[in-house]
């Protein structure tokens, strides 16, 4: 969301008091007893989704057990508000928490903005050492560490073995390969092929990638989402649709996604693996084995999924930032990160995770793993998550017919130049 002139005066000033009072490195602040013992109460904003808050509640109060006098406050904030909720916390700085789980793509933003104390050295140096090197890069700032990697994610298509069986069909690899299996799963059971998620713009990047394509080029600060690959994604979206491969929704897109392929009325969708426990809980996927994952299918260039994830930074204005950033620490032990992994089948970030059994013997994340590797590393500006907004407006109308592809990355352009001053 744009801010008007006195509201970005106000943030600026706020951002430089609250980087003046927690972004050195040396001066972790917060609740220290003597003997080096934490005390006080973390406040985590956490932004997981219904399956996964219960665990990862269980998990974030039971940091007492380690350090008996801190209290953590457990909050959970939905995914869809928290970026501007967060936001207006921390630019207030009242009741603002001490520990956010923010998505990749917000970073920057908040950085930028002086909200997020520094990574303490000896935490950046392990990250840079331990975990995954993209799902690292994600937590940067101009040279700085500001948020640590608690998972990875990326998108792949998830599909019903029996449908596809009954069909005649295997997984398809391509968009044509899609719009032909589409066709022969409604000749063959009168079911339709995909659930195209057509209300949110995350869901526009693996057809972008797959045309050879990006939102921006932020190396040479160039607006790229109306260049030829930004047209031909539009309208690769469009047509599975026109073609009948796919049905798709302007609006509740996740929840009637999520719905028709667990209930059985699409055989395909595309999601992450934050989806995985939920689909279990579906009619179609009592036998857990009739779930499969295939790679995102590929455009004309390449198969492209998006880097995603979500990372866990610390207020610059906590009151108790010692134990804020052993909070942090914690959420992204080994031990934790692997027990995510065995209760919510979530990617680590670390590296040593993916030898452990729990998560070595996850069919699940034996498959999201190669497409992790195998992501699109997004740009980490700080404009990044300001950028969907607009697109998800022109990618639903492209979907739904209500513009044609080309006026649809023409309209998202020109948004993206206002956002992105003085780029091309």
């Amino acid at each position: 969301m744009r801010r008007g002139i006195a509201a970005t005066a106000l943030v600026a000033a706020l951002a430089l008091a609250a980087t003046a009072c927690g972004g050195d490195d040396k001066d972790s602040g917060g609740e220290v007893k003597a003997g080096g013992e934490l005390s006080g109460t973390v406040t985590w904003w956490d932004t997981s989704n219904d399956t996964e808050k219960a665990t990862f509640q269980k998990i974030a109060e039971a940091f007492k057990a380690k350090h008996p006098k801190v209290t953590v406050k457990y909050v959970n904030v939905p995914y869809g508000d928290a970026q501007n909720k967060v936001k207006n916390a921390f630019s207030s700085g009242s009741e603002a928490p001490d520990v956010i789980r923010a998505d990749v793509g917000w970073v920057a933003d908040f950085a930028s903005l002086g909200y997020l104390d520094k990574v303490p050295a000896e935490t950046a140096k392990k990250v840079d050492a331990d975990f995954l090197p993209a799902a690292a890069a994600s937590g940067r700032f101009d040279g700085q560490m500001y948020a640590v990697p608690q998972v990875i994610d990326s998108l792949g298509l998830f599909y019903n073995k029996k449908m596809l069986a009954d069909a005649g069909v295997t997984p398809p690899t391509n968009l044509e390969e899609l719009k032909a299996a589409g066709a022969k799963i409604k000749e063959k059971t009168g079911k339709t092929g995909l659930y195209l998620r057509g209300d949110d713009s995350y869901w526009f990047l693996p057809f972008i990638y797959g045309e050879g394509g990006d939102l921006v080029d932020a190396k040479n600060k160039t607006v790229t989402v109306d260049g030829p690959a930004g047209v031909k994604a539009f309208k690769a979206a469009r047509d599975l649709v026109t073609s009948g491969a796919a049905i798709t929704n302007a609006t509740d897109g996740y929840d009637n996604m999520q719905n028709a392929f667990k209930n059985g009325e699409v055989a395909m969708m595309v999601n992450g693996p934050w989806a995985i426990k939920d689909a279990y809980a579906g009619a179609q996927f009592t036998d857990k084995a009739n779930l499969g994952i295939a790679p995102v299918p590929a455009g004309s260039a390449r198969a492209g999924g998006p880097q995603g994830g979500h990372d866990l930074g610390v207020y610059a204005g906590s009151k108790n930032r010692a134990a804020a950033h052993a909070f942090v620490e914690y959420m992204t032990s080994p031990e934790v990160q692997v027990q995510v992994t065995k209760e919510l089948s979530l990617l680590p970030t670390r590296t040593a995770a993916y030898e452990q059994p729990d998560v070595k013997s996850n069919e699940m994340v034996q498959f999201f793993k190669p497409a992790v590797d195998k992501a699109v590393e997004r740009a980490w500006i700080p404009e990044n998550g300001s950028l969907f907004a607009p697109l998800q407006v022109e990618y639903t109308k492209a979907v739904t017919g209500a513009s044609s592809p080309e006026d649809a990355a023409k309209a998202a352009g020109a948004e993206f130049r206002k956002i992105l001053k003085g780029w091309k």
